[in-house]
């Protein structure tokens, strides 16, 4: 049996540039975890249904297990671990989601803080109804959303400069 031959593949991963040569086959989300040790995108469905892959790639949200790492080469990519400041700071969403309890087990946070993060990038001021449209694609079976989406408000909030004032339920 032949030895499978592997391409190389230069990628800029949360800020730092990565090179490595992979398989063909390998899926970005185990490249991801298995050859960067980033574990923050997670598995779960594999079918692009649940979106705890999601990871941000030259701006836009994609799911990382159904993609090929070779066909990101030359992307830049962000993680769940690279949306911290470099001294430990969090990003408004991460803060988010901590102060409005977005979370549960979190097993779909990083994904979701992720497509959350492209969203206010592509809306700085969503509505509820964009929010939720918005993070339609990533599935979580522990909280409801309630305060996934009070977390998202939050963030919108601090990023342009405003005190989050929270609906009257």
């Amino acid at each position: 049996m032949s030895e499978i031959e592997k391409h190389p593949l230069t990628l800029t991963v949360n800020g730092k540039k990565v090179q490595r040569f992979v398989e063909p086959r390998t899926l970005l989300i185990h490249f991801l975890r298995e050859e960067l040790s980033l574990t923050g995108p997670h598995i779960g469905c594999e079918t692009s249904h649940c979106g705890a892959c999601t990871i941000e790639m030259n701006g836009m949200s994609v799911k990382s297990c159904t993609m090929f790492a070779v066909q990101a080469n030359g992307a830049e990519i962000t993680t769940i671990e690279g949306m911290a400041a470099a001294d430990g700071t969090l990003s408004a969403l991460q803060e988010g989601f901590r102060q409005m309890h977005g979370l549960q087990c979190g097993y779909c946070t990083p994904g979701m803080i992720l497509r959350a993060h492209v969203l206010l990038k592509e809306n700085p001021d969503p509505t509820e109804a964009e929010i939720r449209a918005g993070i339609a694609g990533n599935l979580c079976r522990c909280t409801g959303y309630q305060n996934i989406v009070k977390a998202i408000q939050y963030a919108a909030a601090k990023l342009a400069g405003r005190d989050f004032q929270e609906a009257a339920e």
